[in-house]
């Protein structure tokens, strides 16, 4: 386990508005991310989906290309060579087969080198009222691994998107040394009105931990709206720098000894216990455990 490092850094969140083109999307990322750097972010983060908000099964596969060839990879991985710093990709959509892409996440360091992937687990399948309908698993594979990596200031957990409503993986992945929880996402406006904020928080202040949330923002070309509002969250639940719904960089400055300040505060992750539990409708639980005599 990675102990946190005791420099403060500093971060940049890139808030986009993607569309149908990954060149397009391309260009306005890496616009956005030498703002980052040039206001001097040590770390980038982009969004989900940072090469292409498709929705049209066809067209979304016409586009994509595999790892190795991947155009927007490739030059961002140049780009963080050139700025020298760690650039986080939210997410860029992956063909892997004929009929499935990947929702995959990529960590790059300073030279240039990709040193984490990770595969989105969780799939977004919901029918959500006023007619949105989103089926994430017939064109995406979902991944099967949680994913950790060391950053010079401590040990960052990846996740994406739908995953914040998970939280057994965000507490394997403190339990496993994260003092940073990356959440790269496309909510949509209608469920970030309600639950984005709230949930974020909640992620920080169960794990003691930063949280790093880039998001998509507005009306996209493909006619989804996406709530925006990027965050970044400290360990004990406040709000350290917010966007609105517009394309831009959200920075703030990271002390990781706070997340040690947090732990010793409240150190739940190591008062974490394993249980039983006892289902009713197979094991009848006795009369006098729930009130008889």
């Amino acid at each position: 386990m990675s102990t946190v490092g005791s420099s403060a850094f500093k971060v940049g969140l890139v808030q986009m508005r993607s569309g149908l083109e990954p060149s397009a999307n391309l260009a306005a990322a890496r616009g956005l991310i030498e703002q980052a750097a040039q206001a001097g972010a040590d770390y980038v983060l982009t969004p989900e989906m940072t090469n292409i908000m498709e929705i049209k099964r066809e067209r979304l596969f016409a586009a994509l290309t595999e790892e190795e060839g991947d155009p927007t990879l490739a030059a961002l991985r140049e780009t963080a060579r050139q700025l020298s710093i760690y650039l986080h990709i939210g997410s860029l959509a992956i063909k892997v087969s004929h009929d499935k892409a990947v929702n995959r996440s990529f960590l790059i360091d300073r030279r240039g080198d990709i040193v984490a992937r990770y595969d989105k687990i969780h799939m977004f399948d919901v029918d959500l009222a006023g007619g949105e309908s989103y089926r994430e698993s017939r064109s995406y594979r979902p991944g099967e691994q949680a994913a950790v990596a060391d950053l010079p200031w401590g040990r960052l957990g990846l996740t994406i998107c739908y995953d914040l409503r998970f939280p057994t993986l965000h507490r394997a992945l403190a339990e496993t040394g994260a003092s940073f929880i990356a959440s790269p996402a496309a909510f949509t406006k209608q469920t970030g009105e309600a639950h984005w904020h709230v949930l974020l928080r909640a992620r920080a202040i169960e794990n003691t931990s930063f949280v790093f949330a880039a998001a998509q923002g507005g009306r996209h070309e493909d006619g989804r709206d996406t709530f925006g509002h990027s965050l970044v969250i400290d360990p004990w639940g406040r709000i350290l720098a917010e966007g609105d719904t517009e394309p831009g960089v959200v920075m703030a400055k990271i002390d990781p000894a706070e997340v040690a300040t947090a732990r010793a505060r409240i150190p739940s992750l190591q008062h974490g216990r394993r249980f039983e539990m006892v289902d009713p409708s197979t094991k009848p639980v006795p009369l006098h455990a729930v009130g008889g005599s």
